[in-house]
């Protein structure tokens, strides 16, 4: 059944260096607009719901330029509001081989979004609106208004009987010195409010400070994963875990924890055109696997895919329709559709 799913989050301008080039060496940029919050609202509305973005823009041409994205990508822009005079941006350097994409960001904190005072936004009518809302913890790190902004927000759509998505990203760029140890009491405040979150034991091991005596990562995982689900209520928790081959294609299974029980999908290997976003893609499909009310089995194959896929295409955002993800889990992919 179609939803209405609303994201807070910043909308992010991004500035992708050509090829493999470095920044140091490119004398041009390409220039896009995205955001978490963009990514799982953009791909849920592709799968037929009506995805909103709660945000804030300058009132400048940079900032039309981000709504006409928003627009041709199909997220509704009710919630956006118009202030402030700037917008965050990110550069971006694709990795090759042996090195790795990097992302660097920049004027993130003078944002619109990040600079927008208490009361700029109606969450209690916004929460009456929508059935599900998507948080990050990206926009977790940036500053208190702004963890105060989520956290009230939150607290509306549960008493209005919506369900609330945490997705922990943990960016330690963001987060400074001692980064640990000042995210924690953040994300555990979330993770009280939330019955959706996607982690994996690292979040749990690094973030919450949970201990296991495990050593093999899926160990790890299926020992600290139950508990805290126990600890914070969570009905749903799923994740990924990636690994990189030697010949540079990426191997990539997802897992979802419900109702007491794991469940794994099938590990996918796949070439790599632009990886970044492809958790958003995955995020998508938990929600939308949640939403329709498909097995877990079902779920979390869908999210996998739909991950899959999102490493196949430029830019951040999801671009694959729930179609384009049911056929790469049931047929083998490379040939011509004709």
């Amino acid at each position: 059944m179609a939803k209405k799913i609303a994201a807070f989050g910043e909308i992010m301008m991004r500035l992708q260096v050509p090829g493999y080039e470095l920044l140091s060496q490119a004398g041009t940029l390409n220039y896009s607009f995205s955001g978490t919050g963009v990514n799982v609202t953009s791909a849920l509305a592709r799968f037929g719901h009506t995805g909103y973005l709660v945000s804030a823009l300058p009132d400048n041409t940079i900032g039309e330029a981000a709504l006409s994205h928003l627009r041709k990508l199909g997220v509704s822009q009710s919630f956006i509001v118009r202030d402030g005079k700037y917008v965050g941006m990110y550069f971006l350097e694709n990795g090759f081989g042996a090195r790795p994409s990097r992302v660097t960001y920049s004027n993130r904190q003078e944002s619109s979004f990040n600079t927008a005072p208490a009361g700029t936004y109606e969450f209690e009518e916004i929460a009456k609106r929508i059935d599900i809302v998507h948080f990050c913890g990206i926009t977790l790190a940036m500053n208190d208004s702004v963890r105060h902004h989520m956290k009230t927000f939150a607290a509306a759509v549960k008493e209005n009987g919506g369900t609330v998505v945490f997705d922990c990203n943990y960016r330690p760029s963001l987060w400074g010195n001692d980064g640990y140890e000042k995210a924690k009491p953040e994300y555990e405040e979330m993770l009280h409010l939330s019955d959706t979150v996607m982690m994996n034991e690292k979040d749990a091991m690094f973030v919450l400070g949970m201990e296991t005596e495990k050593e093999e990562r899926t160990e790890q995982l299926m020992d600290l994963i139950p508990a805290i689900a126990k600890k914070y209520n969570i009905s749903v928790i799923a994740g990924t875990h990636r690994s990189i081959n030697g010949d540079n294609t990426h191997s990539l299974q997802g897992f979802m924890f419900k109702n007491q029980a794991f469940t794994f999908s099938k590990e996918l290997t796949f070439s790599v055109y632009d990886r970044i976003g492809a958790g958003d893609a995955y995020t998508s499909g938990i929600v939308h696997g949640e939403a329709e009310g498909f097995s877990p089995k079902k779920t979390v194959a869908f999210a996998a895919a739909a991950a899959m896929l999102a490493h196949t295409i430029a830019g951040d955002t999801p671009m694959s329709t729930e179609n384009d993800i049911l056929r790469a889990m049931t047929e083998s992919v490379g040939d011509v559709e004709r």
